[in-house]
């Protein structure tokens, strides 16, 4: 089922969801399992599978010389998926990058999705890689994670990158994208940002999930200017506890985002990061409560791998 379907369905209940990230290779799917068992009694409708950029490594050959290779450490999205829905027989939505993707190598992996029932993807730019200061397309790829939607949605219609097939058995994805409640770290300004938002939604995005946020008001002021500028699609807050101290420094340094002064004047009395985790629970219980009382339809959460946190929450909110 589309996550839109799944929140019409709720006829204004508040809905539980979380993402995931792959194993690292090497890794058995047997953890993720043990991370994603202890939330399944909270019913979530989707899953939400992260898609890991390439990277380079480097290789020393005889002589001196150095081979540059590209890897992935976490590749396996769509398996993953698979496995998931399998398993849970619970809806799953694989992040789809421009990043490190080809046009074609998009097109392959959407029809994989297709045959294999996967019903929503997340069309995400991606992020610059490690080397790079700043986004890159790769030869052959999306630019913008708008382009990209353009893709899944003419694919909807049957619309291949070099084909136009006329046949009963088009998929019918629903496609998710990111929003920014405190702007994308390349944008100058909130307003526009949610211009490239409302160009995503144009061409053919049906939800939008954010990027974490602390500050409920900053949420709030990023709905209602969205719905000002024509933007009437499903919007998710996404939510990811603080677990450790060095969140403090690591979040807004990576995400350039802002914590409240109260968050971190909790964060830096702590003794543990036992303790930390605890503040985070309870500040992310504050958070979804008055995010539920707002109406949204889905509260999503960041478990980066471990569910015991969002198990807390999701216990006093479900």
């Amino acid at each position: 089922m589309k996550v839109t379907e799944h929140i019409e369905k709720a006829n204004g209940k508040t809905l539980f969801s979380f993402e995931i990230i792959p194993p690292q290779k090497g890794s058995s799917i047997e953890d993720l399992y043990k991370n994603i068992d202890p939330l399944m009694e909270f019913k979530p409708p989707f899953i939400d599978v992260t898609t890991s950029r390439e990277e380079y490594i480097y290789i020393e050959r005889e002589g001196g010389l150095v081979d540059r290779k590209i890897t992935r450490m976490r590749p396996g999205t769509v398996g993953i998926c698979a496995s998931i829905q399998h398993k849970y027989d619970v809806d799953t939505v694989p992040h789809v990058l421009c990043g490190g993707f080809t046009k074609e190598e998009t097109e392959y992996l959407l029809v994989d999705c297709h045959y294999l029932g996967i019903e929503n993807v997340m069309a995400l730019r991606g992020d610059a890689m490690k080397e790079q200061k700043y986004f890159e397309p790769t030869k052959g790829g999306h630019t913008y994670a708008s382009e990209l939607v353009a893709q899944i949605h003419d694919l909807n219609a049957g619309k291949y990158l070099h084909d136009v097939v006329e046949t009963n058995n088009c998929s019918d994805f629903c496609i998710g994208v990111a929003g920014y409640p405190e702007k994308h770290m390349e944008a100058p300004s909130l307003n526009y940002d949610l211009k490239w938002l409302k160009a995503k939604v144009d061409a053919g995005a049906d939800y939008v999930v954010t990027q974490m946020f602390f500050d409920n008001q900053k949420f709030f002021e990023f709905v209602n200017k969205a719905r000002e500028m024509g933007i009437n699609v499903p919007i998710i807050p996404g939510i990811k506890p603080i677990a450790t101290k060095r969140h403090l420094q690591l979040l807004p340094q990576v995400f350039k985002i802002d914590l409240p002064e109260d968050l971190i004047d909790a964060v830096t009395n702590c003794k543990t990061n036992a303790d930390v985790r605890q503040v985070g629970v309870e500040w992310a219980i504050k958070q979804s409560k008055e995010l539920m009382d707002f109406g949204v339809p889905v509260l999503h959460y960041y478990s980066m791998g471990k569910s015991d946190n969002i198990k807390a929450i999701a216990e006093a909110m479900f």
